[in-house]
């Protein structure tokens, strides 16, 4: 037994400490996305920006991050987790260093482009690390349950303090949040990771550098012509013509991987029906989070008139119920299993979507916002948990980097595509507020769908 496997999961000094420095690094990717959400508007007007290029900027971590992440986990597989994760986060910190420093916009966008590569790099070898530390499957599960959280707890984090700091400093001290963690991350790898055991010649994966190109290019135009959806419309050149390239190269991407030795994503991966239930289940909560935080963000700031950091104030009893639901999800699942949690989560979630659906013009915070906040951060915060951990059901050892890019994937997707699919709903109403109500009707409506589904599925099998 080496010094960082232990029975149950419970982990000797030093290395009883990894968990959390790889739970933070993980919570610090999702938290760079949100990073400059609330400050955008102060960026474009210190480089006097045009709204295409606001929206470059706006997109170019995300982008890379979600395409670049099955080729990141194949890297992790074919290399070792610690070497990805090292070279991962050194780009990470140089990327965060010189984008706090970047004087003009080209920089700026060159270096958050920079961080969503090496976020891709990162997360997969990150995940590959905590299968390290957990070679026991049962600790290994419980593990994942507080792992499915961190993320959304990232994003929601990222969220409130760019609101709240930006309002007293300037937007460039929020990279500082990014070095800060690199640089601890760095040290945990020099001191209490597990080491590097790079798998022999002949049981190395293929790169698959087609599969790579097809996916990433596929990934990037698909989301970038949803994400321009929200403010050009579906019947704008710049909407269909990325969306259907997109799909098509994705189409393409599942069409040669099916033919070649060695997929990057190899078909049958994704035929397991549990961990299809638990990629689903992150994408749907992922499109939770963004949801709740554009709608609120806008209807807050734009309508009531609300400052950025009211706005956040208003956001902490959402984060404090997903850190507070977080804190038992292991023992929840453990008690209940993972669908049952799963189903249990999209339950609650869809009450606190209804209750958020209430949503008008003038309504109360305190009899609207605030219990449809906690509702949704309850429901969420379970079915992270339970869907990381039928994510990772039956994934081998030596797949745990293609498993951490496809959750990764699926958390990023969620949101480009359930937002997208949303805001189409709102824009069907000629209120903006009203629309807002529709979209929160209709997200609660599919969680509602979805844990009936989850309950289907765990009927059918044993608890994962």
């Amino acid at each position: 037994m080496t010094s960082y496997e232990a029975a149950g999961g419970r982990l000797r000094s030093p290395t009883r400490l990894a968990f959390p420095v790889l739970a933070i690094v993980q919570a610090t990717l999702i938290f760079t996305i949100a990073l400059i959400m609330i400050p955008l508007p102060k960026i474009a007007g210190e480089f006097a920006l045009s709204d295409s290029r606001v929206l470059l900027l706006q997109v170019a971590y995300g982008l890379p991050f979600s395409g670049l992440l099955l080729f990141g986990g194949r890297l992790t597989d074919r290399y070792a987790a610690r070497t990805m994760f090292v070279v991962g986060l050194v780009l990470f910190g140089l990327a965060s260093l010189v984008a706090a420093l970047a004087s003009r916009y080209e920089e700026l966008l060159a270096m958050r482009f920079l961080q969503g590569v090496a976020g891709a790099l990162i997360a997969p070898a990150a995940l590959g690390m905590v299968r390290s530390l957990y070679p026991d499957m049962a600790a290994f599960g419980r593990a994942m349950a507080v792992w499915g959280g961190v993320s959304v707890l990232g994003a929601v984090l990222g969220f409130i303090s760019s609101g709240m700091i930006t309002s007293v400093v300037d937007w460039r001290w929020m990279f500082a949040v990014p070095i800060a963690v690199s640089l601890v991350g760095l040290a945990a790898a020099a001191t209490m990771l597990p080491p590097a055991r790079p798998r022999v010649d002949a049981k190395r994966p293929g790169l698959d550098p087609l599969g790579a190109l097809l996916a990433t290019a596929g990934i990037v135009l698909a989301s970038f012509g949803l994400i321009a959806s929200h403010e050009a419309g579906w019947r704008s050149p710049e909407v269909y013509g990325p969306l259907a390239a997109g799909v098509a190269l994705l189409l393409l991407f599942l069409f040669t991987e099916r033919r070649i030795r060695d997929p990057l994503l190899p078909p049958a991966f994704l035929l397991d029906r549990m961990r299809l239930l638990g990629l689903v289940g992150m994408m749907l909560a992922a499109a939770g989070s963004l949801l709740i935080e554009f709608i609120l963000l806008v209807y807050l700031q734009d309508v009531r008139g609300w400052t950025p950091f009211q706005t956040a104030v208003s956001f902490l009893p959402f984060a404090v119920a997903l850190i507070g639901v977080n804190f038992l999800a292991a023992t929840v699942v453990a008690r209940f299993g993972a669908r049952v949690t799963t189903a249990a989560g999209f339950l609650i979630g869809a009450a606190g979507l209804a209750w958020l659906a209430l949503l008008e013009r003038n309504a109360d915070y305190l009899a609207v916002l605030l219990p449809g906040q906690v509702l949704l951060a309850g429901g969420m915060s379970l079915i992270f948990s339970g869907a990381a951990v039928l994510s990772m059901d039956n994934v081998p050892p030596q797949q745990m980097g293609l498993a951490g890019g496809v959750m990764n994937t699926a958390m990023e997707l969620g949101p480009t595509i359930g937002f997208a699919a949303l805001m189409a709903v709102a824009a069907t109403r000629a209120g903006t507020v009203e629309g807002y109500a529709w979209a929160l009707g209709t997200a609660a409506a599919a969680y509602l769908a979805s844990a009936v589904l989850a309950l289907v599925v765990a009927r059918r099998g044993s608890s994962a």
